[in-house]
């Protein structure tokens, strides 16, 4: 299936999708309805879709949030903007799908809250991370207090905004914001192989990786320890987990459902 929307392109082949920001000469900026159209996606996917593969086109992923839109809002707007932008930022980390992300050039404000609320994240030398809201006087919207603040910490963040400080790839991978840091044109082969082995895990134990960790980093060391029980008994009781073990102790890959 292939698609192409206003601002959103769209590849779905077998359980793999890629989305491409369409942007280009807006170095993928988020309008209203390049974010309508993610979160549409999200909404929505292709039957059969388990990981999502994140981009954007013209060498930059995304500059951040389409300032001609923002200075146009009131205050009670604006709320309401970034409530929405939360809304969809949340649809992605938890909406059942895994997304990995290819980061080029700009990765900037809402561009770098997007890209932390998706769960792998690969960066190429190009790569510029940055949350430049206190240079514009201005303060994030779209997640990164909570998205951003979670991997780098607030002491981090704080310092960042202040002076607009930009990170590259490999500072980035250092500091969390990546999770690889790859060569020119690398980005998007590894990509492809990360998704196909995501996508070939057990459906269940993605979801319950994904939904669980975050929830228990929020929770006290009891609660988290008997939430970890719960997901433990959930998955290691399926079909899925006996095959795993069955495939394990027969020396070959296992084939879920």
């Amino acid at each position: 299936m292939q698609v192409s929307k206003d601002y959103l392109d769209i590849a779905a082949d077998g359980p793999i999708a890629r989305l491409t920001m369409n942007r280009p000469h807006k170095r993928n900026a988020m309008c209203d309805g390049l974010l309508a159209e993610i979160d549409a996606f999200y909404s929505a996917p292709p039957d059969g879709v388990r990981v999502v593969i994140l981009s954007g086109d013209g060498g930059h992923f995304c500059s951040g949030l389409d300032l001609s839109e923002h200075v146009a809002r009131d205050a009670e707007g604006t709320m309401r903007h970034s409530r929405n932008w939360h809304a969809v930022m949340e649809r992605i980390r938890f909406g059942g799908l895994i997304t990995v992300s290819v980061m080029t050039g700009a990765v900037i404000g809402g561009g770098l809250e997007l890209a932390t609320a998706t769960h792998v994240r690969i960066a190429e030398p190009s790569v510029i991370f940055q949350l430049p809201e206190g240079r514009r006087g201005i303060f994030v919207g779209g997640g990164a207090t909570v998205n951003v603040g979670r991997i780098i910490g607030a002491d981090r963040m704080v310092e960042m905004m202040l002076t607009g400080r930009k990170y590259g790839a490999e500072d980035g991978r250092q500091l969390g914001l990546a999770h690889y840091a790859v060569g020119d044109g690398e980005g998007m082969p590894l990509a492809e192989e990360l998704a196909a082995k995501i996508a070939s895990n057990a459906p269940l134990s993605n979801y319950v990786m994904v939904q669980a960790l975050s929830r228990i980093s929020d929770m006290s060391s009891r609660d988290g320890l008997f939430t970890e029980s719960l997901c433990a008994a959930l998955t290691q009781t399926t079909p899925d987990a006996e095959e795993g073990l069955k495939a394990f102790l027969e020396k070959r890959s296992p084939v879920f459902r």
